[in-house]
């Protein structure tokens, strides 16, 4: 996955009941943004898969090429993968 003439290219794993709420075990997203941030990637999803989803996102922390993201500002490079990780349960 790389930037292409529509835009750039980013893999979505969704963990869990992320992955219930999606419907989807993973997938690729194109977006129009040259560089988009998590913020952006996030909101995409969201729409794309609906209110059961985004209420999952809305507590979900997420990896960012295998890193942590703290700061949704933050910008997802081309052909980036990105995690959905929803709150786990247990102890």
């Amino acid at each position: 996955m790389s930037v292409t003439s529509s835009g750039t290219a980013v893999k979505i794993r969704y963990f869990a009941g992320a992955r219930a709420a999606a419907g989807v075990t993973d997938e690729d997203l194109v977006l129009d943004a040259a560089e988009p941030t998590v913020a952006l990637v996030v909101s995409a999803i969201g729409q794309r898969h609906g209110d059961r989803l985004g209420k999952v996102l809305a507590a979900s922390s997420f990896l960012l090429d295998g890193v942590a993201v703290r700061d949704t500002s933050t910008r997802v490079p081309a052909g980036a993968q990105l995690d959905v990780l929803p709150p786990f349960a247990g102890g």
